[in-house]
């Protein structure tokens, strides 16, 4: 009932699909930033994989915190792509430059470690006290809401299926069946999907042409192995000046994150091994993932959702899918597979994934007593959930 922080006495076999659980919950999200951006999906686990293992060892190995790709940055590729400056460029220099601002951003991270290093966590954190950190849980959770609602509304009965096979394992289900409810949402309404599908089951496409709601032609052409497609960054100040600056609201994200995460597993990451190390493995993740192609890279809380459900807190888990990511990099039929699933499914898991984040933030507020009657901690959350 207190969580498990060393998932070894699980034995091996559990702990792989404890690894395979998290894998599950970071790909949807971390692949569609590509998907967005016109970068390479392989490209992207690579990074995202290695960026989580750079991470682990930054932080010493301690804080179970996976790196999938950013969505605060899509904005900036879309502003770098319509810039005047680059008119006239073809999609993949546009791409580079953009990326070029991205390592840029990575390195701000390392300014805000410097920070936290010489002025020492606990002065800087007095102007983050629950007050700040709670409401900033809640919002992540709740920013991330409404991709939830867009991809479940794509077929609800399918999405309510995935909810449901999720809450029974984990309220009603004993011993790993409790543990890997994300897993058993997926495939259990995966293989509800394919069966729907092969009785005749369809959705409309983008184009509004009716599919099939598991559609296998992707997978059917893709190789079962080849490599990644690299783009390397190009600087420029006006792409800089775009992307560089997103850094900000990363950073801020990201000590939320932490905040969630160390309130998840009850222990401080804050304190130790403290967010200048946090900070430094994020920044340099994302530094070089930007600068081999891939997007920006942020402490995941679709990951701190499978946390707070599983109550598996031991960092290794988290590295076995980084090491699974990489692995399936260079496996574009695995790729189209994971793609095949419907969205209406990732909405399902969605659903509970960041509502469970936003949770992590209204308990971040009680256990540490926040009284709520005052009027300058009020005006506070008012501020930051209208902000947010």
């Amino acid at each position: 009932s207190k969580g498990i922080y060393d998932a070894r006495q699980l034995g091996a076999g559990r702990m792989f699909i404890l690894g395979v659980q998290h894998m599950f919950a970071m790909f949807g999200a971390t692949v569609l930033v590509p998907l967005l951006t016109g970068l390479s999906v392989s490209t992207t686990l690579l990074c995202a994989g290695l960026g989580t293992l750079l991470f682990h060892v930054c932080t010493k190995f301690k804080v179970p915190a996976f790196l999938g790709s950013s969505f605060a940055y899509l904005g900036g590729f879309s502003t770098v792509a319509t810039m005047p400056a680059y008119e006239g460029l073809d999609p993949e220099t546009k791409l580079a430059y953009a990326l070029g601002g991205i390592v840029i951003a990575g390195l701000l991270y390392l300014v805000l470690a410097l920070l936290f290093k010489v002025l020492g966590a606990k002065k800087v954190m007095r102007y983050f006290p629950p007050i700040v950190t709670g409401p900033m849980i809640i919002m992540i959770g709740l920013n991330l809401s409404g991709s939830a609602i867009n991809n479940a509304s794509t077929c609800w009965w399918l999405a309510l299926v995935a909810m449901a096979i999720i809450v029974v394992a984990n309220i009603w289900g004993k011993g790993m069946v409790k543990i890997i409810p994300i897993l058993l949402g997926v495939v259990g309404s995966y293989i509800v999907a394919v069966i729907a599908s092969a009785c005749g089951a369809q959705l409309p496409d983008a184009e509004g042409v009716m599919q099939p709601l598991v559609n296998f032609a992707a997978v059917n052409k893709a190789n079962l192995i080849g490599l990644q497609k690299f783009v390397i960054a190009k600087f420029d100040v006006s792409a800089i000046l775009v992307m560089a600056p997103i850094a900000i609201a990363a950073m801020m994200e990201h000590i939320g994150d932490i905040s969630a995460i160390s309130s998840t597993t009850g222990k401080n990451f804050i304190e130790d091994p403290g967010l200048h190390r946090t900070l430094l493995g994020d920044g340099l993740a994302t530094a070089f993932a930007g600068f081999f192609g891939g997007p920006a890279n942020t402490t995941y809380g679709e990951n701190t959702g499978v946390l707070a459900l599983s109550k598996v807190y031991d960092p290794r888990v988290v590295r076995l899918a980084a090491i699974y990511a990489i692995i399936l990099s260079f496996s574009p039929k695995f790729d189209a597979l994971v793609n095949s699933i419907p969205a209406a499914i990732v909405g399902g898991v969605s659903f509970i994934l960041y509502g469970m984040i936003s949770a992590v933030g209204v308990r971040n507020i009680v256990e540490n007593q926040v009284d709520l009657t005052k009027s300058r901690n009020l005006i506070i959350a008012a501020v930051m959930f209208v902000s947010g």
